[in-house]
């Protein structure tokens, strides 16, 4: 019978493991960019997705509404997104990048990437892939869990 302090290990070493990637990415957006990782992140939901609703940014980025909301204003502010009109339902507002936006993210995603790959260079190529997998199985397991509401 599987013993729960072990899962528990394992969801600590998660979660401290992304904090110290976390961390690391923070730090390199704060001193090349004046930004943080909060905001590349919401800069990134819109390069991968395109226009989004304010809603849908926030379920993409896992934060509330009003954490989004703010991201929204300062992102607006420095010009790096603009919001338009859904062309079939004017009530609805999507946000996108602007061209220096997407300038600005192309510079910070390079950035990122470098910063990450130098975090895990240590690892085998062998063992990242595998790591992905397991993770990529751990995640799907509890979106199913949490879709169908049962306690996580």
């Amino acid at each position: 019978m599987p013993d729960a302090r072990d899962t528990v290990r394992l969801s600590l070493r998660l979660l401290t493991t992304s904090r110290l990637i976390e961390r690391e990415v923070d730090a390199l957006m704060r001193a090349e960019f004046g930004s943080t990782i909060a905001r590349f992140d919401f800069l990134s939901a819109l390069d991968r997705h395109g226009a989004l609703t304010l809603g849908e940014v926030s379920q993409y980025l896992l934060v509330s509404n009003g954490n989004v909301t703010q991201l929204r204003t300062r992102l607006s502010e420095d010009g790096l997104i603009e919001t338009e009109h859904d062309e079939t339902d004017r009530r609805v507002q999507r946000v996108r990048l602007t061209r220096q936006g997407e300038s600005v993210f192309k510079h910070m995603a390079k950035a990122h990437a470098a910063c990450v790959d130098a975090l895990l260079r240590d690892l085998a190529q062998a063992d990242k892939n595998a790591l992905s997998r397991l993770l990529d199985a751990a995640k799907a397991s509890l979106r199913r869990k949490l879709t169908k509401g049962a306690a996580p």
